[in-house]
């Protein structure tokens, strides 16, 4: 293929709903996006490896926040854990402590857990199978179809946020509450099974282009929600308190309370919330991080 007429599938591709053509063919569709992946796609760093590790750590890294802060956390926590071994062996506050500014910090515990598993079930090594992928601790089966994908180059089937946007963009431009069960086989039907990874990589930066080019697709999703506010959030009181936590050590629970300008009685309950989920420890008349 030509490169204009790369240029002329990767223009008509992103415009296609909005001028009120039809819906693209499936043969016509796959060489769009494959065509704006040619000209447009990102170079990200962990798409420079396909160490299953790596890709571990980039897909839950990936979950829920942006790739621009995973690009920036991603090297240095790599450099830090290198391998399963290394982050299976770390303490929890050493974990925390790099994992410090994604937020969401369920997803270190639960990443560790991970590695913590390969290493004492698998012998090292991430198992190349969704199904057992999916049992895996913060990972549900979008996820361990994506590691799938780009860690073994799986021709496995699934959709997340910018795959959706897609489709819903190209194939269902005048409909409103789009399910992904209406979806997922047309997701099937697309998949270029010669390379999963690179297809997969195509129609994730195809979505990313489409949010900043086109009113959000994902609105008309059946699943859609909006993200609840940060600010005053239980999810920043969380980060507060393990963000002295690690700076401390170890705090009285008043002096938590004094440090977290919240309502003590909210605090508290976080607290709790955050001992049982295995972040921290009670310990005489105050709490130390997990170990």
């Amino acid at each position: 293929m030509k490169n204009s007429d790369q240029v002329t599938l990767a223009h008509v591709g992103l415009h296609y709903s909005v001028h009120g053509s039809s819906s693209p063919g499936i043969v016509e569709f796959q060489e769009m996006v494959l065509s704006h992946y040619d000209l447009y796609g990102r170079n990200l760093v962990w798409r420079n490896t396909t160490d299953p590790y790596h890709i571990l750590v980039s897909e839950i890294m990936l979950q829920q926040t942006q790739v621009e802060r995973v690009s920036k956390k991603f090297p240095e926590f790599i450099c830090a854990f290198p391998d399963f071994s290394s982050l299976a062996t770390a303490t929890l506050a050493n974990v925390l402590t790099v994992w410090q500014g994604l937020g969401y910090n369920r997803r270190a515990i639960a990443l560790q857990k991970c590695a913590i598993r390969v290493m004492n079930e698998y012998n090292g090594i991430l198992p190349a199978d969704v199904d057992i992928l999916a049992t895996f601790p913060g990972i549900g089966r979008a996820t361990a179809s994506s590691i799938a994908a780009f860690a073994f180059n799986m021709p496995v089937v699934f959709i997340e946020t910018n795959i959706r946007r897609v489709f819903i963009h190209f194939f269902f431009a005048a409909t409103e509450n789009v399910s992904d069960a209406d979806i997922i086989s047309l997701v099937e039907k697309a998949l270029y099974r010669e390379n999963p990874r690179i297809w997969y990589w195509a129609l994730m930066d195809l979505g990313s282009a489409l949010k900043k080019a086109v009113p959000n697709p994902n609105r008309r999703s059946l699943h859609y929600t909006r993200q609840s506010p940060f600010e005053g959030s239980d999810r920043k009181i969380r980060g507060a308190v393990l963000k002295i936590l690690l700076q401390n050590q170890f705090l009285k629970e008043e002096e938590i309370l004094g440090c977290v300008a919240e309502d003590p009685h909210r605090v508290l309950r976080i607290l709790g919330a955050l001992e049982s989920d295995g972040f921290i420890e009670r310990r005489d008349n105050g709490f130390v991080l997990g170990k």
